[in-house]
Order: C-alpha cells, then structure tokens, then sequence
C-alpha cells in the first residue's frame, strides 16, 4: 500500500544510471554524446566517473548501445519500457468500459527456482496492472483496449515468459470477486492523485521563479516521481477507483511536461 513517505521522497537524490537512461529515453532514437550526458548530470552533483561507469553497464545489461566512440543510445533490452514509459500521455485510451470480467494470468506451472525471472516476471505483471491473488495466480480487470494477443506481446516484452497460461472475460464468484476488488489500495491511489495534484501546481509558481539549471533539476525530480506514479498505475475502472481524479493528474502531468521541456531545452 502506498506509504506518506513514499509520497514525499520525490526530492531524493537521481542515480546516474536512471538519470541516464531517462536522457537517452528522451533523445531516442538519436544517440546522446558522453560529454552531454555529462554536462546535464552535473546539474544534479554527478561527477563524470559516476555517469561513465553507469553508462558501462547500461551497454553490458543491452539498456544502451555505443554505436561509435563516446556516442550512446537507447539499447535493445530498454526497447520494451521505453515505449511503456513513453505511452504515459495516453494510458486513459488504453482503457475501455469494465463489463465486470477478469484477465487471469496463471504463473505456477513456470517455477520459481530463477530468481532473476522471477523479478522480471513479476515486475511485467505489476507494471500492466495485475495483482497476486494467491496460488500463483494474477488478475486485473478486464477493462484494457487492446486485445489479448497484444497483451502478450506487451507483457512478454516486459519479461512475462511466453507459456504463462493468459486468461481473458474470466467471471468470478461473487466471493472472489469481492476478494480481487479488493486487492488494490484505491483509497490509496486516489491520495497519490490528490498529491502529486498539489505538488506539482506548488511547484510550477517555485520553477517560475528559479534559475535555469534549477529549474530542470527541480521538474526532473518531481516530474519523473510523477511519471512513476502514472505508468504503475494498474489503470482501475471507475466501478474501482476514482477516474476523474487520475484523468486529472495526467492532464496536470501534461502540462508541468511542457513546462520542464522548456526549462531543459535551454541547456546547452
């Protein structure tokens, strides 16, 4: 469940990896030199050791490419969250009318002995808005868009494997239905939205008064605390969650987008 500390840490310190990665995302599919990732890392107090070595290991793990000497690009093995991360403008089209099913994702007969496909199992199903329900088995409204073949391939891109069992339409007892309604922390949620709601318009009248540099640190921080909050968020329907409220925070993150775009397209 969604914590006040975790509402509150969007000023923590960014990792030259993620601060990379995010770079690299925003340029893609052009390539970013070393020397500017360098100089736009150190608005944030990273020295230029850390953002090499952090670029070092994207290449090896295949997140970056270095198609030539101290040039890098988004890589092969980012492909699949970069479009996630990138579909954040979108999501509410990526959502239709709940007629009350279920998508039912079976993951027992995978196994569990990989502990590093294990991770990137679950994390494909928790970022497409599924939840454990218990006896290996995952469920989220059946209230997506996009058809099941779709679906798959989305969520094999994330690290789902392709055997696992992917059920759609599925109708549920009422017992159990009352028991997966309940899996997710609305009332949580719909206190995320209010926040990041607030923190973003407070910070809008600070940024209008702040230097440049301050100015990028400061909606890449928050704007990218935000950014997380959208894209894990399983995108409940309304019989579940308060839609409008969500609606309203990407609107909000729409427009605080434009705003930091400005601020970085200033840096040299």
């Amino acid at each position: 469940m969604m914590s006040q500390s975790t509402l509150h840490d969007w000023r923590t310190p960014v990792s030259p990896r993620s601060l990379a990665l995010w770079l690299l995302s925003a340029s893609a599919p052009a390539p970013f030199t070393a020397s500017g990732l360098i100089e736009r890392a150190a608005i944030f107090g990273i020295e230029d050791s850390a953002v090499r070595v952090a670029l070092g290991r994207l290449v090896r793990e295949g997140m970056a490419v270095q198609p030539e000497r101290g040039v890098y690009a988004l890589g092969p093995a980012a492909s699949a969250l970069h479009a996630k991360a990138r579909g954040w403008m979108r999501v509410e089209e990526t959502v239709r009318p709940w007629a009350g099913g279920w998508l039912v994702v079976l993951t027992h007969p995978l196994g569990r002995t990989d502990r590093a496909g294990l991770q990137r199992r679950e994390r494909a199903l928790r970022l497409s808005g599924f939840a454990a329900a218990g006896a290996g088995t995952w469920v989220r409204a059946d209230n997506l868009a996009q058809d099941i073949a779709t679906l798959r391939r989305a969520l094999a891109g994330l690290g789902l494997e392709g055997e696992a069992p992917l059920l759609a339409g599925c109708m549920a007892e009422p017992a159990q239905d009352a028991a997966w309604r309940a899996l997710w922390p609305a009332r949580a949620l719909e206190t995320g939205y209010d926040y990041w709601l607030s923190e973003m318009a407070a910070s809008s009248d600070r940024v209008a008064r702040m230097a440049t540099t301050d100015a990028a640190r400061e909606t890449y921080l928050l704007g990218q605390s935000v950014l997380r909050a959208i894209n894990s968020d399983p995108l409940l329907p309304a019989e579940l969650v308060d839609v409008a409220r969500r609606q309203e925070m990407v609107a909000a993150m729409q427009r605080y987008n434009a705003m930091a775009l400005e601020h970085w397209g200033r840096i040299g």
